[in-house]
């Protein structure tokens, strides 16, 4: 049975996804773990993962969390030509990053220690 028209969608929606994340996490990688960080090593380190996003159709996405990491991924490329210092480019990306990845962990965990109304049934 041949695979419906909503399924091959799907199927090319997640492969622009993983892109997405392979590319985010090849960059954050390589600009925290680089011990002599130069703009030539930053600007192969894009044009290489850049050749993967590549190869892979764009696709709308909708979700706020996935919006956030192709407007990332956009703003590495971006930085490549731009003439920033490679450190100020390190600084930007990396809290970029860290702002996407708290506000994703801000949906899958909630601290309710500090709420008092979960305790007064123990008094």
């Amino acid at each position: 049975m041949a695979a419906s028209n909503k399924a091959i969608e799907n199927a090319a929606r997640l492969r622009y996804i993983r892109a997405l994340e392979r590319f985010h996490k090849s960059v954050i990688s390589y600009l925290s773990s680089t011990q002599e960080l130069t703009k030539e090593g930053y600007d192969k380190k894009i044009a290489n993962a850049l050749k993967l996003l590549q190869r892979v159709e764009e696709i709308a996405l909708y979700k706020g969390d996935l919006q956030d990491l192709q407007k990332l991924v956009q703003k590495m490329i971006s930085l490549k030509e731009s003439d920033k210092e490679i450190d100020d480019i390190k600084d930007e990306v990396l809290y970029n990053s860290n702002q996407l990845d708290k506000t994703k962990n801000a949906r899958r965990y909630k601290k309710d220690k500090h709420s008092s109304s979960k305790y007064k049934d123990w008094e």
